[in-house]
C-alpha cells in the first residue's frame, strides 16, 4: 500500500532537502560494505587479541571468512530497572548464534544514565549530552573491525537514540534493536501524579510520597509511562529496528526471552555473508524516519524526539526539520491514550492491540509507508501482528486484532481521539518552540498572562512555596538550553504548576529547557530556540511583559512594541554553578559546542 498524498509530498521534500547530504552519506556505506568482510583485513596479531578468550570452536570459526560474527553493543547496569534484564541477554544472544552457526561477542557497554534519578539534581545536566556520548562509546566498541551484523541491547530516553546514531554512523553493518520491556503495571500513574501533587501543597509527606513512587517504579523493566523510553521502542519498531510485535513484552517471561534469541538469528540472517544482507545506512531512509514521526504523532509521544529524530534522521544524511515534524503532526491522528495522554498504561497499550493494531490502523489511510525495508525483511504490512510464544521456544505472530481491545486506550483510525497528534511547533518573535497538547484541555491551548521570569527552576519552587505565586502567568524559565547547563528536564515544575492550574488559575511554562514525555496538562512551550544563553530574545523578556502562546494557530509572542524589544539588553545569568560537580566539568566541551533545539541539540552537526 502506497502512503497517502499528504505524507508522500511531505517525504519528497524532505528527500529533495536531503539529496547532497544524503548521497555522500550512502557512498561512504557503500564504501565500507565493499571490503567485505572485515576481519579479513585484520592482521594475525589483531585478530588474535579479538578472539583471545573465544572457546576453540569459535577461535576457529573467527580464523576463516565464512562464520558470521555478532556485537553486542548493551547499555546494561544492575542500577536502573529498564536495563538490568540486559544481564542475560548476552548469554541467550550467544546461544542463539551458535544455534544460528555463528558466534557472539559483546563489543562494548555504553552508559545509560535515568532522567527519574537525576530530576532537579546536578547530573541531570549529563542527561540529554549522554545521547551523544553513547553514539561515541558505541563507536569505540565496533572500531574493532571484528563484526558482521550488530544488536543493540538500550531501552530509555537518550540510550536508544545514541544507539541509533551509532548504527547509522557505522552503516554498513545491519543493526537490530533488541528491548528489555515495561515493568509489569504497579501504582497507576495518575494516582502517583495526585500524590506528588498533595506533596508539593504540604499535605503529604516524604514517606508516603516516597511509598507511591515505590509502587509505581517496582520491579525490571521501563516505567510504565508512555514517555521517552517507551516511545523509543514504538519508535524502533515502527522504523523497523525491531522484531515484529517486539516492544512491550515484559522482561523475566519465556516470550521475551524467545524474541531476544530470534532477534540474534535475525541478526545473523541478514549480514553480507548471505542472501539478505539488510546494511543499516541503507535500510534507514527518508520514509523510515518518516514513518518515526508519524508513529510519535498518532501515540502522543515524548517531546524529547523533536531532537532525537532529526539527530538520528542527520547521522543517516537526511535533513528533518521541526516543520516537517509540524505538517505531519496535523496529518496524523491522535489514536492512543497512555499516561500522561490517559490514565492506561503501556502494559493496557499493548494488551488492547499495541503496536500491531496502531499500524495496521495507519496504513489502512495510507498514513505510513509500508514499502520500507526492516530487519524483518519485509514491508511493515509485516508489523501487524500480534507475537506469541509458540512450540520448542519459537515464536508464531497472529493477525493484530480487527478491532481494538479497549477503545479508551487506543482507537480506529475511523474514530480518534482527536484529529491530530498534538506536537505543534511554535514560532514567532521569540522564536521556535515545541508544545505537547494531547494531554492538555482544549480551553487551555491559548495561553495569553503575564510573564514571571526565573533563571533557574528553584527560583520557581521557592516562589510557589512562598505563595508568590497565586494568579495568572506564564513562568518564564530561561537559561536552561543546551549552551547553558546542558537542557536538563524540568519535571519538578509540574507538581507546583499543576496545583496553581487546579486552583483555577491561567498558567502556562515558557522555557529554552525540556519537559520530555512526561510533559502533561499544563501548556508548556519547551525547547526555545535561540535559547538565552545564545542571545536569544527570551532573556530580554521581563516580569509583567504579557506572553501569548497560541497551541492553535502555532504562535508564540511577547506582546511588547517591536522596537521597545529590540533596544532592551539581554539579560546575563551567572552559570558558574553549573560548570562543576557530578562530572559537568567533563562536558564543558559539549556545552560549548552544542546545536541549537532544532537542529537536534547536537554536538556532532
Amino acid at each position: 500500500m502506497s502512503a497517502n498524498k499528504t505524507i508522500s509530498d511531505i517525504t519528497a521534500r524532505i528527500v529533495e532537502r536531503s539529496k547532497a547530504t544524503r548521497e555522500d552519506y550512502l557512498g561512504r556505506v557503500h564504501d565500507a560494505a565493499a571490503k567485505g568482510v572485515h576481519r579479513s583485513v585484520l592482521s594475525c596479531g589483531n585478530l588474535a587479541h579479538g578472539f583471545a578468550v573465544c572457546s576453540p570452536a569459535d577461535k576457529q570459526a573467527l580464523s576463516g571468512e565464512a562464520v558470521p560474527n555478532l556485537g553486542i553493543i548493551t547499555a546494561y547496569n544492575d542500577m536502573l530497572s529498564a536495563h538490568q534484564p540486559f544481564e542475560t541477554f548476552p548469554a541467550l544472544i550467544r546461544e542463539a548464534a551458535r544455534e544460528a552457526g555463528g558466534v557472539a561477542q559483546v563489543a562494548g557497554g555504553v552508559p545509560a544514565m535515568c532522567d527519574g534519578v537525576t530530576q532537579g539534581q546536578p547530573g541531570m545536566e549529563l542527561s540529554l549530552f549522554s545521547r551523544d556520548l553513547i553514539a561515541m562509546a558505541a563507536g569505540v566498541g565496533l572500531s574493532h573491525n571484528m563484526f558482521d551484523s550488530v544488536v543493540y541491547l538500550g531501552v530509555c530516553d537518550k540510550i536508544v537514540p545514541g544507539l541509533a546514531i551509532a548504527a547509522l554512523t557505522f552503516g554498513h553493518l545491519p543493526a537490530v534493536f533488541v528491548p528489555a520491556g515495561p515493568m509489569t503495571s504497579g501504582l497507576p500513574n495518575d494516582e502517583k501524579s495526585r500524590i506528588r501533587q498533595l506533596y508539593a501543597e504540604g499535605k503529604v509527606g516524604r514517606e508516603e510520597l516516597l511509598e507511591a513512587e515505590s509502587k509505581s517504579y517496582h520491579g525490571p523493566g521501563t516505567c510504565t509511562f508512555y514517555g521517552t523510553a517507551n516511545s523509543n521502542q514504538m519508535l524502533m519498531e515502527v522504523m523497523g529496528f525491531h522484531m515484529p510485535g517486539s516492544s512491550f513484552v515484559n522482561p523475566g517471561t519465556p516470550l521475551r526471552d524467545a524474541l531476544t534469541k530470534e532477534a540474534a538469528k535475525r541478526a545473523l540472517a541478514i549480514t553480507a555473508l548471505g542472501n539478505e544482507f539488510t546494511p543499516a545506512g541503507e535500510m534507514i531512509d527518508e520514509r523510515s524516519i518518516v514513518n518515526g514521526v508519524v508513529g510519535l504523532h498518532a501515540t502522543g509521544g515524548s517531546t524529547n524526539h523533536t531532537m532525537h529524530l532529526l539527530a538520528i534522521a542527520r547521522a543517516a544524511g537526511i535533513l528533518l526539520t521541526w516543520e516537517d515534524i509540524s505538517d505531519l503532526s496535523n496529518a496524523i491522528p491522535l489514536l492512543a491514550r497512555v499516561y500522561p495522554n490517559g490514565l492506561a498504561d503501556v502494559n493496557h497499550f499493548h494488551a488492547a492491540g499495541g503496536i500491531g493494531f496502531l499500524i495496521k490502523e495507519l496504513l489502512k489511510e495510507g498514513m505510513l509507508h509500508d514499502d520500507v525495508r526492516t530487519v524483518f525483511g519485509q514491508g511493515l504490512q509485516a508489523y501487524t501482528i500480534d507475537a506469541k510464544l509458540g512450540e520448542n521456544g519459537t515464536i508464531t505472530r497472529e493477525p493484530a486484532p480487527e478491532i481494538s481491545g479497549d477503545a479508551k486506550v487506543i482507537a480506529s483510525i475511523e474514530t480518534p481521539f482527536q484529529s491530530n497528534g498534538g506536537l505543534k511547533m511554535l514560532s514567532g518573535n521569540l522564536g521556535k518552540a515545541v508544545i505537547k497538547i494531547s494531554a492538555v484541555k482544549p480551553e487551555r491551548h491559548v495561553i495569553e498572562a503575564p510573564a514571571i521570569v526565573f533563571n533557574d527552576q528553584a527560583e520557581l519552587q521557592q516562589a510557589f512555596k512562598d505563595g508568590k505565586l497565586n494568579q495568572d502567568f506564564v513562568a518564564v524559565v530561561r537559561f536552561q538550553g543546551p549552551k547553558a547547563n546542558g537542557m536538563p528536564e524540568l519535571h519538578k515544575l509540574t507538581p507546583p504548576l499543576g496545583v496553581l492550574q487546579d486552583r483555577g488559575f491561567k498558567v502556562a511554562l515558557l522555557t529554552d529547557g525540556r519537559m520530555s514525555g512526561a510533559s502533561g496538562k499544563v501548556p508548556a512551550a519547551i525547547h526555545l530556540t535561540p535559547e538565552a544563553a545564545d542571545g536569544g530574545p527570551i532573556a530580554k523578556i521581563r516580569d509583567g511583559d504579557m506572553i501569548r502562546i497560541d497551541a492553535v494557530n502555532g504562535a508564540i509572542e511577547v506582546l511588547v512594541n517591536p522596537a521597545e524589544l529590540a533596544a532592551r539588553e539581554a539579560a546575563k545569568a551567572d552559570l558558574s554553578h553549573n560548570e562543576f560537580g557530578m562530572g559537568r566539568e567533563l562536558f564543558a566541551r559539549f556545552r560549548q559546542n552544542a546545536g541549537p533545539a532544532d537542529r537536534g541539540a547536537s554536538v556532532f552537526y
